[in-house]
């Protein structure tokens, strides 16, 4: 067939554009960002310097840095503890709809059925990116390797139970699917590797990358570097105000999760009931507070230091401008605020978690976003950010718009996080009335709402109390305004609006809620 020369001129600018658009697509310089997505470990914001809300001697510089340069989220909901976290990260999915996920066998043993609970970053791999996880793995046995990671360096804690204690050393790590012992401290090896994979090795250059780096400090048992250790010594830190109580008007669980008591100096140290040695040995009965305060922020700073070394790769290999850089962690940890030191109660203590987006020259810089975000709306935003498609219902909003305008009032869309302890998607239909309750850290299932400045929890235990709060004027959450009758609107509007998240998100237990403390008295 003869071509004209207009024709031969329209299929080389046919060529040129469609080749523009796939390397666009496809390179590290084009529309499809990179994603590095850094995730601590039971982390209180309280421990970062950006957030003003611990001790004035709280140090961060590095992760400072990060947000100052993006967005600052005042609070963020994840999920309740570990693995719910993980897992409706991986699926977008709140903690009721991760189906066929259980845990089972030797704690924290667990399994999943990938046909039944597909993965994100699988769909991030049939889409154009490489993905790559390094470091803790905490939902199921089944890593996802080849599946869902192109690349992997992990610490799977279901697959090796007896070595789930070592957070900090001694890891027998899964290198691409092949077991193997590790030395070295984890937060450091994590670094490292991070910075090999950003450095280009272990993946391929064509494409974007998706890298989930999970950190397994500040974990317990809270270990810090040998090159950190003791050098907060003689610090002393704020004690909240209900450290050990009373707690008027509060769900009658926290007498059973109270942690702490006054010493005979007057001043609080962990209770006698502190959890036994093992996973959380630094949570030693006498312990006193100050000192266990500095240990977590001793702990921190290889964190610290391990982020500025990272962003430092990633400018330096030039891929800053063309990467979404989030920094999380999986949930809160109270450090004492009503009387707790561990996770899953629904107050911000020990559920909120920091988080940071920061994308240069694609999102403000120095800016705080009041409202909040929980862990399907951070996945919907991975996704429509690389331009991703997924192939089920998820649960998350679309923020894009709070990115582009983090100070905006005109948000009216209310957030939902669910804890159902350690059940998971259709485990969860039925709520249950034994031990398996409060079988996580002894905290019974709830719902949580967020509308604007107000927090409303539905605790699902027959007769107890629900919870109110106005974070603006009480933010460490001391005064339940559920039982006040000049609450009663709001609380009517938020219990209803729960409820309507609950339906929206498929939760089957919504019909078979137990009748709330006011709902009992009628």
């Amino acid at each position: 067939m003869l071509l004209t020369s207009r024709t031969l001129v329209l299929l080389f600018v046919a060529t040129v554009c469609f080749s523009g658009r796939a390397t666009a697509a496809a390179g590290t310089g084009g529309a499809r960002p990179n994603i590095l997505f850094i995730f601590a470990d039971d982390q209180s914001y309280k421990t970062l310097g950006c957030y003003g809300a611990g001790p004035s001697w709280i140090s961060t510089p590095n992760i400072d840095r990060l947000a100052n340069k993006g967005v600052r989220f005042e609070r963020s909901y994840l999920g309740a503890w570990c693995m719910p976290s993980r897992s409706s990260l991986l699926t977008g999915r709140l903690q009721h709809g991760v189906m066929s996920m259980t845990m089972q066998g030797q704690y924290p043993g667990s399994r999943y059925d990938p046909a039944q609970c597909p993965f994100v970053p699988a769909q991030f791999r049939k889409q154009g990116y490489h993905t790559a996880q390094i470091g803790k793995w905490h939902t199921g046995t089944d890593t996802g390797f080849g599946r869902d990671w192109d690349y992997q360096i992990v610490w799977n804690r279901p697959g090796h139970p007896e070595n789930a204690g070592n957070y900090y050393t001694d890891q027998i790590l899964t290198f691409n699917g092949v077991d193997r012992p590790t030395p070295g401290y984890s937060t450091d090896n994590y670094t490292d590797w991070a910075i090999e994979y950003l450095k280009g090795q272990h993946r391929d250059p064509s494409k974007p990358w998706y890298l989930w780096l999970c950190y397994g400090a500040i974990h317990g048992p809270t270990t810090p570097s040998a090159r950190h250790r003791g050098t907060l010594a003689g610090k002393h830190a704020p004690v909240p105000a209900d450290i050990v109580g009373p707690w008027a008007d509060k769900p009658a669980y926290l007498e059973n999760t109270k942690a702490w008591m006054l010493g005979k100096d007057g001043k609080p140290a962990m209770a006698n009931k502190a959890r036994k040695a093992g996973n959380f040995d630094s949570l030693v009965p006498g312990k006193p507070y100050d000192d266990w305060i500095q240990q977590v922020n001793e702990c921190m700073a290889a964190v610290d230091e391990g982020v500025g070394r990272i962003l430092a790769a990633l400018e330096a290999s030039g891929q800053l401008e063309n990467t979404l850089v989030v920094y999380a962690a999986d949930q809160g940890y109270g450090l004492g605020e009503h009387g707790f030191n561990q996770k899953v109660a629904p107050y911000d203590a020990t559920v909120s978690s920091p988080l940071i987006i920061s994308w240069k020259g694609k999102i403000p810089e120095g800016k705080v976003c009041k409202h909040p975000v929980n862990a399907p709306d951070l996945v919907d935003y991975f996704c429509r950010t690389a331009s991703v498609t997924i192939p089920w219902k998820m649960h998350g909003r679309d923020i894009r718009p709070l990115l582009s305008n983090p100070e905006t009032k005109e948000w009216k869309s209310p957030l939902l996080m669910t804890h159902t302890s350690r059940n998971y998607g259709a485990e969860t239909d039925v709520i249950p009335t034994d031990e398996s309750l409060t079988s996580s850290s002894g905290v019974p299932w709830y719902a949580l709402l967020r509308d604007g400045t107000y927090k409303y929890v539905r605790n699902l235990v027959a007769g107890e109390t629900e919870e109110l709060y106005e974070l603006d004027s009480d933010p460490e959450e001391l005064t339940n305004l559920a039982s006040r009758p000049e609450h009663a609107g709001r609380l009517r509007e938020l219990r209803a609006k729960a409820i309507a998240e609950l339906r929206r998100t498929d939760a089957k237990f919504v019909d078979r809620m137990p009748p709330t403390k006011a709902e009992s008295r009628r």
